[in-house]
């Protein structure tokens, strides 16, 4: 029996040995695709592909292609992706929340509470900010749907914070784990100088009818999270109300998220039925419409807000494919999108589609821009390195995807 035993545990470790070995393989030849194809552009990619780990670079690329019923399959690959790499996700937290301020919504099942409802953020905590109204809407009310369309229009700040006060931190945590994100770290409000206690605390919000009675009342809230334990220090220095601190800036208690999170969430929404129902976002079809509609928008084609062009330019959120450009997308290309940049880090997440070539395809990237290693003194490499990457990554990816063979278009 005990021979028996070790045969068969021995059999069991050559099988683990085996799947392993096919494991690495997999991870080989998606590693060696996106390698051939960047290859072949050296002029834009060389340098960057030799320091890639220096430069922090991660791709994800997930192709699509249709059978005659139209359904999908997915093929994904990979270009140095490693979750042992951090990046600061920037605005990219952005995404997430703004769906799941949709799913908190559509979960609490009140009559008169949606996106369109009138919502007051009062202050109940050191730190807090207090918003009644909202100058830049079409009547100056505050809703969910105004917040949401300025994140993806203009990736605002306020509007973030006013979703993520909303939603409740230990309810990002606990929502986005349940759908299969345990290592996501969304935990302190964009541009405040809050303290991890009071990011912790998350404000009363109000919100009225169009008559002015009280629809729904949430309290004061405290999370009580417990965030995976970060150890991340980058660098060579910091500044520091002015002054040059020469220590590693310390990342252990900033918000971090995966790329192929961030990429997986993105397809969970715009392409649902392409995941399992257990990842999925409670939303209606007319929040996914609402959604894609902003998340493919520019700017200009809002009337509330307005914003200005020359401030606000068309690829003002678009990385992938336009870079800084300030010139219009054409029009057979539509790129549903989040980008994020901050501390150096540039990252863009996005599902685009060439409406004249009848192709789609999903497309993620990160890179740090930031050859000093000094962080906080706005002096990032994004125009040099960071948004050319983005620009050359999104042409070569949409070219090779322009002539690869499909059988349905």
């Amino acid at each position: 029996m005990k021979i028996i035993g070790t045969v068969f545990i021995l059999y069991l470790s050559q099988l683990g040995l085996f799947a392993q070995t096919a494991i690495n393989k997999q991870k080989l030849d998606d590693e060696s695709f996106l390698t051939n194809i960047l290859n072949q552009y050296p002029t834009y990619f060389k340098e960057l592909m030799e320091k890639k780990d220096s430069f922090n670079i991660q791709i994800i690329y997930t192709q699509i292609d249709r059978n005659k019923k139209g359904r999908q399959r997915f093929k994904e690959f990979h270009y140095n992706l490693n979750n042992a790499h951090y990046f600061y996700p920037a605005s990219t937290v952005k995404m997430p929340v703004a769906f799941l301020a949709l799913e908190k919504l559509n979960d609490l099942q009140i009559k008169g509470l949606d996106r369109h409802t009138t919502m007051v953020t009062d202050s109940g905590f050191t730190g807090q900010s207090i918003v009644y109204t909202q100058p830049n809407s079409a009547d100056c009310r505050a809703t969910i749907e105004n917040y949401i369309k300025q994140i993806f229009l203009v990736s605002d700040n306020d509007a973030f914070n006013r979703l993520y006060e909303f939603v409740g931190q230990e309810a990002i945590q606990k929502k986005l784990a349940s759908k299969g994100y345990p290592d996501v770290i969304i935990k302190h409000r964009l541009e405040s100088s809050m303290s991890l206690e009071e990011n912790r605390y998350t404000n009363p919000i109000r919100f009225y009818d169009s008559s002015s009675n009280l629809v729904y009342e949430q309290p004061l809230q405290y999370s009580n999270a417990i965030y995976p334990k970060l150890s991340v220090q980058m660098g060579n220095g910091y500044l520091k109300n002015g002054k040059l601190i020469e220590k590693p800036f310390d990342f252990s208690e900033k918000n971090r998220v995966y790329l192929q999170d961030l990429h997986h969430i993105l397809q969970s929404v715009l392409l649902p039925e392409s995941v399992a129902a257990s990842k999925r976002f409670h939303i209606t079809t007319d929040d996914r419409n609402f959604l894609s509609t902003w998340m493919r928008s520019f700017p200009r084609e809002s009337d509330f807000p307005q914003y200005d062009s020359s401030v606000y330019w068309d690829s003002y959120c678009k990385f992938l494919l336009l870079g800084s450009e300030r010139k219009l997308v054409p029009a057979n290309i539509e790129i549903f999108n989040k980008v994020g940049d901050a501390y150096g880090f540039l990252t863009d997440i996005a599902y685009i589609i060439d409406h004249d070539k009848g192709i789609e395809f999903l497309l993620s990237a990160t890179i740090s821009c930031n050859r000093d290693g000094i962080y906080n003194d706005d002096q990032y490499d994004y125009d040099s390195i960071g948004y050319p990457f983005m620009k050359h990554l999104g042409e070569v990816i949409l070219k090779y995807e322009q002539e690869r063979k499909l059988k349905i278009r």
